[in-house]
């Protein structure tokens, strides 16, 4: 049973909250267009700096900084967000809530010290499964059938704070990183309207976590994307829709990198080690895993665009035999 969320005054609906938002990745997207549409004040929205990215290594813009300019809000980029100069213009702009989803940087304690009414953070996951940075990708990897989404209270430790809603959503059979984490942001932004709509009408209860049955996710490494062919082929197919469309899982073939972006599980008979091509046809271009295989359907060679299976074939020319690695 949830324990109800204090704010609410003699009675009375409480007016709409002012709130900061801290956000970057796409999953933070929805949620701020929503938050904005409702007419809620957001007295600024914080995120990540630009980064050098693409061939020119041009400074490119977080996503939902690109959406705070297009509608026309304070958008504030910290190097660091503890900061003292920023936490001063945070708690100079006292924000009743802070919001936070898919930001890449844990909040300092002073910064969760600022908003009355609490610290929101929105998260990829059915907490206390998959606490971390990679919840989406984990879930993926793991061959999971379902995930969701969980608006918390931010807490010292990462993602261990009493729950105030979550929402349910099936991960299907062909779904990749990218589907996935987009039906994701759609379910987080509904969820974030409805938990300001119950803190106003006095109706938030929050939930403690139960801690021993916490999993993690933690943040992706490059050999966390590199396909491992002695693996079942259901797992090395999970591999690559985890990591799809970014970073991209990947093999070595031909003294160069390859990227695997689908792939489809397929039976073997033949006695071939892992990663070795087994069949070779433009509807059929089969390497053994270590159970089973995987028909490849679209790849990227190094330096080179995405292509289907077949465009790759009549390029590159691979034998049977062959092995990637």
């Amino acid at each position: 049973m949830g324990t109800p969320q204090p704010g609410r005054r003699g009675g009375e609906r409480l007016s709409a909250p002012r709130i900061v938002y801290f956000g970057s990745g796409a999953f933070a997207v929805p949620p701020l267009e929503w938050l904005h549409g409702a007419g809620y004040p957001i007295l600024a929205v914080v995120s990540q700096p630009p980064k050098p990215a693409g061939r020119g290594m041009r400074l490119q813009k977080t996503p939902v900084h690109s959406l705070a300019e297009s509608l026309e809000l304070p958008v504030l980029t910290p190097a660091r967000a503890r900061d003292p100069e920023f936490l001063a213009h945070l708690r100079a702009l006292a924000p009743d809530l802070i919001v936070l989803a898919s930001y890449g940087k844990i909040l300092p304690q002073a910064a969760l010290e600022i908003a009355p009414l609490g610290n929101w953070n929105l998260h990829g996951s059915l907490l206390p499964k998959y606490r971390g940075a990679s919840p989406i990708q984990y879930a993926l990897l793991n061959g999971e059938c379902e995930t969701g989404v969980t608006l918390m209270e931010m807490v010292a430790e990462m993602d261990a704070g009493d729950i105030y809603l979550q929402t349910m959503e099936p991960i299907h059979p062909d779904d990749d990183y990218g589907t996935l984490e987009a039906r994701l942001a759609q379910r987080a932004a509904s969820l974030l309207l409805e938990g300001l709509e119950r803190l106003q009408a006095g109706t938030l209860t929050r939930t403690p976590q139960d801690h021993a049955a916490a999993t993690y996710a933690p943040l992706i490494t490059k050999d966390d994307t590199r396909i491992r062919w002695e693996e079942p082929a259901e797992q090395c197919r999970n591999r690559i829709r985890a990591f799809s469309p970014k970073p991209g899982a990947f093999t070595h073939w031909r003294g160069k990198t390859l990227k695997l972006w689908k792939a489809e599980v397929a039976p073997r008979t033949e006695d071939a080690a892992p990663g070795t091509i087994i069949a070779y046809a433009p509807d059929d271009f089969r390497v053994a895993c270590g159970e089973g295989a995987l028909r490849l359907l679209e790849v990227q060679p190094e330096s080179r665009p995405r292509m289907d299976i077949r465009a790759f074939l009549n390029g590159y020319r691979p034998q049977l035999g062959e092995r990637f690695g």
